[in-house]
């Protein structure tokens, strides 16, 4: 009877033994949902990827203005449908060709349909870009969240209708994320790529940068229903 009640405890024993072993050799979770970059960085992130990078393995997708030269994507419009009104950009691809070829196939894609304006500063900017924020997240929208924009400062002005590259603090961490300014901001000239202008729309601007806030965070934030990108239109005289 001893000698049975040994046996019952060793085996006992082991079994926890295996337990922990297996235990152990779990991997722990990833973390998928993207970074959050600000027009001002206020927290460091992660170690900066390479430009571009995805995936070991995973080819990428081809978009529509993969191959467009400096002096094409310069002709374009992106057009964006909000539900305050209308904001027409141009693109300034001259001195931030790689941000404006980012830009365009986002909306060309639409890839930023559906998104809001999630972060507000009043008299200074309106943020939209947010992929987390669209009506309807795929698998291939959160990987293409995640590629990188190489740094372009310019010395395009920081001032009111400028469009340029919100990122973190660390090198070459731009996304999807963009940033149109609703007042002058000097203190961002030479370090973030101003890579568009509002022609048509900064009423429509405005009206984004003065709705009810919680912080930096809108109250009630405003969708873009859909952006679309088509050649500029001759300036007005």
């Amino acid at each position: 009877m001893v000698l049975k009640t040994f046996r019952l405890a060793c085996l006992a024993l082991c079994a926890a033994c295996l337990v922990t072993v297996v235990c152990a050799q779990q991997p722990q979770a990833r973390q998928t949902e993207p970074q959050q970059p600000a027009a001002q960085p206020k927290q460091s992130a992660p170690p900066a990827k390479k430009a571009n990078a995805r995936p070991a393995g995973e080819a990428a997708a081809r978009e529509p203005f993969d191959t467009a030269s400096v002096e094409q994507m310069s002709k374009q419009c992106v057009a964006l449908d909000t539900e305050s009104g209308e904001i027409v950009v141009e693109m300034l691809a001259e001195v931030a060709p790689e941000s404006v070829r980012n830009f365009l196939n986002l909306a060309a894609t639409g890839a930023f349909d559906t998104t809001t304006f999630s972060r507000v500063v009043k008299g200074f900017i309106i943020q939209g870009g947010n992929l987390a924020t669209r009506e309807k997240l795929t698998p291939e929208l959160l990987r293409r969240a995640a590629r990188t924009v190489p740094d372009e400062p310019n010395a395009v002005k920081h001032v009111r209708g400028i469009l340029s590259m919100a990122r973190t603090d660390e090198a070459n961490s731009g996304t999807t994320h963009f940033f149109i300014l609703a007042g002058d901001a000097a203190h961002l000239d030479g370090t973030f790529a101003a890579f568009g202008r509002v022609r048509r729309g900064m009423e429509t601007v405005d009206a984004i940068n003065n709705g009810e806030l919680e912080g930096d965070k809108p109250k009630k934030p405003v969708r873009l229903r859909r952006a679309g990108v088509a050649p500029c239109p001759p300036q007005e005289k």
